[in-house]
């Protein structure tokens, strides 16, 4: 009923083939923090590697060895299990956290570094993720995958909510529709899961319109337009010379719906065409309602910062820079057709 499909392409399916993944090194994610601990304070926030294991797990294990609640552990979001990260997280400091911390021994993380600071760790206190990815097996036209990533590194990508976001084989989506329509008894977390996951099918669906009709990266009268950076949005109305200049030079960005109740709502062309779109899932916009959840706008663009590459024999490395909430895989299906994905997320 839900069905995942195959979102198109800016540039075109890729011809090019490769593998993800084979091992954790193969996918480094390092935090780029938007607080640094100041040295002092009632927190000690720790400077994490880790290898094939997931955030949460870890902070539960770093609860055990301080004595402390697993929910005042603070971290600013969540990494891949099946990669190499490194993020921050915080325990409550005492007198004896510190060795404590240094005595725990868990299986694939190192403590690189500690600090205190006054105030816990919250979710989202990052500016990005530094990613190191390794593409094994590259079987493909060299010069016309180097023109991808040259068009890449000048216009960014379609900003797809990854597969990840939708749960095992695209599951989430419906199961969430059926367990939330019945107003079935779920946990927060669960919850929130299925919630994130039919909003993003959604969203996915207007982008994929715009990107059918060649108006993702431009902006459409009547757009809701985000400032590079931040989650402020505004209306434009088009034709603007300065608004479409803004956008060519990547300060600000078009945005499609995550729905819900209230937000301010596009006008003119951008509100038909998203509401042409969602008006197909009466069904999913009526769970929105009923479960009260806020409307919120995306960017449609997805730019990766600092994008360099480097192609020797049968193996493509990347790297580049990304905002919270958004994918590696997103940007790496515009250049090839890999395999491995299921098991890499690189998503805050």
């Amino acid at each position: 009923m839900f069905e995942l499909p195959d979102w198109p392409y800016f540039l075109g399916a890729p011809r090019a083939t490769g593998l993800i993944r084979s091992c954790p090194e193969d996918f480094v994610v390092e935090e780029i923090p938007r607080v640094a601990p100041e040295g002092e304070g009632s927190h000690l926030w720790l400077w994490v590697e880790k290898r094939s294991a997931n955030t949460d797990w870890v902070a539960k294990e770093l609860a055990k060895s301080v004595g402390c609640p697993q929910r005042d552990v603070g971290f600013a979001g969540l990494k891949d299990r099946h990669a190499l990260t490194r993020q921050w997280f915080s325990v409550p400091a005492t007198d004896d956290t510190a060795a404590s911390v240094a005595d725990a021994e868990i299986e694939g993380v190192q403590i690189l570094d500690s600090r205190r600071h006054t105030r816990k760790l919250k979710r989202g206190t990052l500016n990005g993720n530094r990613f190191q990815i390794k593409i094994r097996d590259f079987n493909g036209d060299v010069e016309a995958t180097i023109k991808r990533l040259e068009q890449i590194r000048a216009s960014g990508v379609p900003n797809y909510f990854g597969p990840q976001r939708f749960g095992h084989q695209g599951r989430n989506v419906e199961q969430g529709y059926n367990l939330l329509k019945r107003r079935a008894r779920l946990n927060r977390s669960k919850k929130s899961i299925y919630l994130s996951a039919i909003r993003s099918f959604l969203f996915n669906h207007v982008l994929a319109e715009r990107v059918r009709a060649g108006v993702w990266n431009t902006m459409v009268n009547g757009d809701l337009a985000m400032l590079n950076g931040t989650q402020s949005v505004f209306p434009c109305e088009i034709p603007d010379t300065d608004i479409e200049d803004r956008c060519k030079r990547l300060d600000i960005h078009p945005t499609g719906p995550m729905p819900g109740e209230a937000g301010t709502q596009p006008t003119g062309d951008a509100a038909a065409l998203e509401q042409g779109v969602l008006a197909q899932w009466p069904e999913l916009l009526e769970i929105m309602t009923a479960q009260r959840v806020q409307a919120s706008r995306r960017s449609l663009r997805l730019f990766p910062a600092e994008l360099n590459w480097n192609i020797e024999g049968n193996e493509l490395n990347l790297t580049f820079v990304l905002p919270p909430g958004t994918y590696a895989t997103t940007v790496l299906r515009e250049i090839l057709v890999f395999t491995g994905a299921e098991r890499m997320s690189g998503q805050e």
